[in-house]
């Protein structure tokens, strides 16, 4: 008892100075998850490369039925080809209207809406086609897409349409949509399905498309909004030399040109025919491609604005997905951010992170077909002779799954405390490394977890019980 309240003790007290990340295990059993979406409820919606969309549930359970499966249309014969987005539209709740982002047989982009028949099921033959991009090359396809929090447009990335060096210099072609954030009005049909705002930036231009909000891109592999006030966040994956991170205030109109292949970061690359660099933007953070462990792909997630890990309150969100790193920006004075990077977890090969509707973050495990909650890691305190023990999802509701497969581990009983160190619920006898427990006896609240092993080993977790 006076060891439990001990932890209890040293989490309570110094979880506010806290600054290291950790992964609580969320779901598992995804194949080549990449895209990570919820539609105004507390579902996520896991987009898998080869082109189905699965929902996973508050309580950590995938349904066994997809809600769309279009692995007919979809080409993923490519790295980095598949089913590459998702979003929902704004008014989801009462249209039904979602959108996806893939490559097709043709190895062209294809961005299109669909239409769900139940809550859980979406109909697959009721694709709309709103726009096709042409791509030279299989590689640098972009393919992140969010509505606007502000305006209610479809944003989209597009990256330069691959190869190495942009060799047709597309990304600052303005005449193509690639190397682009594009922006449509999904409710128009000035266009054919899809409407332009009037107000993007280059609407009055004859030599840009009215579907370009900002351009001088390479692969914008994923961005994302910060839903406290609106900026945009682009994590561009660089060539050789730089990963970089862009933001661009919400008070901005759009029509940045990110340099791209002129500059890779805030290097050169190659000013051959660019424009001025006083008219090119150029990002607030960057890390150097290669080193040791070795870094070659951004992967960008979102600046966290949840409630339950306040250490974390408005830290920008990224990882590589070489070196299996989570990183993250801090706006140390008013437009002024240092990039570090926290803590590698190996295996995982993260694509990208998600955002539920509270604003708690996940990572997305492309190589572990995992759901990971990010947490700060006194969130788990743990006395490290059980760490491969997994304990999902955390918070839970009326089910705590336990997964101990993979490991030499035989686990003898599993102890809940409550916040005063008193013992509340106990729970052995357990014939298999991986089962789940009822815990709707356990009122709303904080919880040590304490996982005892028939060898002495222990140990702790903190749970939260919603």
């Amino acid at each position: 008892m006076k060891k439990i309240t001990q932890y209890l003790l040293y989490f309570l007290t110094f979880i506010g100075f806290a600054q290291d990340i950790d992964l609580e295990l969320f779901a598992s059993g995804f194949t080549r998850p990449v895209n990570v979406k919820h539609a105004g409820d507390d579902r996520l919606f896991v987009a898998e490369q080869r082109g189905m969309i699965k929902i996973l549930n508050a309580n950590g359970a995938t349904n066994p039925t997809p809600f769309l499966d279009i692995r007919s249309i979809v080409n993923d014969s490519g790295n980095e080809q598949g089913l590459l987005g998702l979003a929902f539209h704004p008014d989801y709740t009462n249209n039904g209207y979602f959108y996806v982002n893939y490559i097709n047989s043709a190895s062209d982009t294809v961005v299109s809406r669909f239409t769900r028949s139940t809550d859980d099921i979406a109909d697959p033959n009721s694709e709309v086609i709103l726009l096709t991009i042409d791509q030279p090359f299989s590689n640098h396809n972009g393919g992140d897409m969010h509505f606007g929090p502000n305006d209610g447009y479809l944003y989209i990335s597009s990256g330069d349409g691959g190869s190495g060096g942009d060799p047709g210099n597309r990304a600052q072609n303005t005449t193509l949509l690639l190397g682009k954030i594009l922006r449509i009005d999904v409710d128009g049909n000035s266009n054919g399905n899809y409407g332009i705002p009037a107000d993007n930036p280059y609407v009055s231009d004859s030599n840009v498309l009215d579907e370009i909000w900002a351009y001088g891109l390479r692969n914008p592999w994923k961005f994302s909004f910060d839903r406290d006030n609106g900026d945009l966040w682009i994590a561009d994956v660089g060539q050789s030399n730089k990963e970089e991170i862009n933001r661009v205030p919400a008070s901005d109109g759009g029509g940045e040109n990110y340099g791209w292949r002129c500059y890779e970061g805030n290097s050169t690359y190659n000013t051959s025919g660019c424009p001025a660099m006083n008219t090119l933007t150029f990002p607030v953070a960057e890390y150097n491609y290669g080193g040791s462990p070795f870094r070659c792909s951004i992967s960008g997630g979102y600046r966290y604005r949840g409630t339950q890990q306040s250490t974390l309150q408005g830290l920008y969100f990224f990882a590589d997905f070489c070196s299996d790193e989570i990183g993250i920006v801090r706006e140390i004075s008013p437009g002024n951010f240092q990039l570090t990077f926290e803590t590698q977890f190996n295996g995982e090969g993260i694509s990208g992170f998600a955002e539920n509707l509270n604003g708690e973050l996940y990572t997305i495990g492309l190589s572990s077909g995992e759901i990971s909650r990010i947490v700060d890691s006194n969130l788990s305190v743990d006395e490290e002779t059980l760490n491969p023990v997994k304990i999902f999802p955390n918070p839970a509701n009326d089910v705590l799954n336990i997964d101990g497969n993979g490991t030499s581990i035989q686990i003898e009983s599993i102890r809940f405390y409550d916040v005063l160190g008193k013992e509340v619920k106990t729970v052995s006898g357990f014939e298999e490394q991986s089962f789940s427990i009822n815990i709707k006896d356990l009122r709303s609240g904080v919880y040590i977890v304490v996982i005892n092993s028939i060898n002495g080993n222990k140990s702790t977790r903190k749970l939260v019980v919603n």
